[in-house]
């Protein structure tokens, strides 16, 4: 006499084989839960399909900075022709030696200068010895591992002798990513401009220089007043527009 369990899987396996077949009885055999570990490198393989994934959309980590095509084989000073500048103040002055200091480094290319204009006589005091000087520094700096968009807002108000709130800051548009125009009351204004990786600075001062053969700067008294230099915006600007596309390959 067959017991009742022994009956239930006598007919379980009859039931198995009619209504699964041999090929589908041997699915059923293997089908046995998976070890946990196995679970664990599916996880793994598939966070690491997503993680790369991320990677090909989005990018990795910090990306380099668009250089926009710029770059500083040669320096650029020497042939910088400054031809607004030069038709609303003075040309460059010729007979003066361009002291240009470049670096080429992994990371960065920076080059710096300064360009002297010609003298001009202090209209008000022609012949005594008096004349105004105006001098145009250049900077370009292409960095080319990191982004230099935080550390360019960071600087707005800084110039060459520390952080200045008494100076004029104006936005220009239409010139690079960002741009600005720092002006100062002794003369002097600055250009910035950031373009990707590439950040500009062009920079006009003027001042005053006494030079005589009769009298010293103590016997010639107060000379002119510093020029204010806030006139030759649009000039600066079309000078440094010829100084981006003169870099851009």
């Amino acid at each position: 006499m067959i017991s009742e369990p022994e009956m239930a899987g006598e007919l379980e396996g009859v039931a198995t084989r009619e209504v699964m077949g041999g090929f589908d009885r041997e699915l059923v055999r293997d089908a046995r839960p998976q070890r946990p570990w196995l679970w664990a490198a599916g996880g793994v393989v598939t966070a690491s399909a997503l993680w790369a994934a991320a990677l090909f959309l989005y990018g990795g980590g910090d990306p380099k900075p668009d250089m926009h095509g710029y770059r500083l084989d040669q320096d650029p000073c020497p042939s910088l022709r400054l031809k607004s500048i030069g038709a609303a103040i003075a040309p460059r002055e010729p007979t003066a030696k361009v002291e240009s200091r470049l670096l080429h480094h992994a990371v960065l290319d920076r080059i710096s200068c300064f360009i002297p204009l010609r003298p001009r006589v202090a209209a008000e005091r022609a012949g005594d010895g008096w004349s105004i000087d105006y001098t145009v520094g250049i900077t370009v700096a292409l960095h080319k591992k990191t982004d230099p968009g935080a550390e360019f807002e960071a600087l707005r108000r800084v110039t060459d002798l520390g952080v200045d709130p008494e100076a004029k800051l104006e936005t220009v548009p239409d010139l690079g990513d960002v741009a600005y125009l720092l002006s100062r009351d002794d003369g002097n204004s600055e250009l910035r401009v950031l373009e990707g990786g590439a950040v500009f600075s062009l920079n006009l001062s003027a001042f005053t220089q006494y030079q005589s053969d009769e009298h010293t700067v103590d016997e010639a008294g107060d000379g002119p007043d510093t020029p204010d230099v806030s006139p030759y915006r649009s000039a600066m600007i079309s000078d440094m527009r010829d100084l981006m596309a003169g870099l851009k390959h």
